[in-house]
């Protein structure tokens, strides 16, 4: 079995490979991916005899292209029917950047009974775009770019979207095609009304509550010159408001590190679930 249907019919789809009795370790992808961005750290933790989840967001990837539940709520419930239908227990929950977000829901309306530890890595919260309680935050118009870019050429713009992603335009960072087009097939594989409205759930939805939920040991991880969820708003935000979470700051990456820095973020997941 690769989806799981929720309670309003849409299919989710989901990888789900290693020992069924090993920990958990389940990721949540970011904008506009799939569980394929996932695969260097599934392929590591499986090799190490972890048990390695990761689902396509609805609208996004395998999933169902469905034109509702597009919100982070439903995004949380959808992520929350994945863990009880494989009855996952003890999880290690890993979310980059929108999937950041989608975990952190996730423990503010789930809870974390079945939860051991949360990673938080180029997340958006506490939230993104500038509000009252966060006056540093991004203008809105920065996001209605992006739902300009993705409205009127959503290929093009995904493209030259890898630049800043991975921080391919700054001096001496070699350009790696695979990755561009890679993040360009994950990106056209989904719904473009689903991604379109993914963009007002991470950037206007404010995540403080969950991030105050949140009772287990948590990593935050971002890059010092991430340029799409900077740091200053974002993780050194998120690291004071979880209670006694680590922050661990990447000199000189971007918000991409998953994949740029990939043997570095491995190991230091690898060490916090291990500790």
């Amino acid at each position: 079995m690769t989806r799981i249907t929720t309670k309003d019919g849409t299919n989710i789809f989901f990888k789900d490979w290693g020992p069924k009795d090993a920990q958990p370790v389940v990721f949540s992808h970011g904008w506009p991916l799939s569980a394929d961005a996932w695969d260097g750290q599934m392929l590591f933790l499986l090799s190490k005899g972890y048990r390695v989840v990761a689902h396509d967001r609805r609208g996004h990837g395998r999933s169902d292209q469905p034109a509702t539940g597009n919100d982070m709520d439903t995004y949380a419930d959808d992520l929350a029917a994945v863990i009880e239908a494989l009855d996952l227990g003890n999880a290690v929950l890993v979310g980059h950047s929108t999937g950041g977000g989608e975990i952190s829901h996730y423990v503010g309306r789930h809870g974390t009974a079945r939860v051991a530890k949360m990673v938080l890595v180029g997340a958006v919260p506490p939230r993104m775009a500038k509000s009252e309680a966060y006056p540093n935050g991004l203008p809105l118009d920065v996001f209605d770019g992006i739902r300009k870019g993705v409205a009127d050429n959503r290929s093009q713009f995904y493209l030259d979207l890898t630049t800043p992603f991975y921080g391919f335009n700054r001096e001496g960072v070699a350009v790696n095609e695979g990755l561009r087009q890679s993040f360009w097939r994950q990106g056209m594989q989904g719904s473009i009304l689903g991604q379109y409205l993914c963009i007002r759930e991470f950037s206007e939805v404010d995540y403080t509550d969950d991030l105050k939920a949140i009772d287990v040991p948590t990593l935050v991880i971002h890059g010092a010159d991430d340029q799409i969820v900077p740091i200053g708003n974002a993780g050194e935000l998120s690291a004071k408001i979880v209670k006694d979470a680590e922050l661990k700051v990447y000199d000189g990456a971007g918000h991409g590190l998953t994949a740029t820095h990939q043997d570095q973020f491995n190991a230091d997941l690898l060490a916090f679930i291990q500790a």
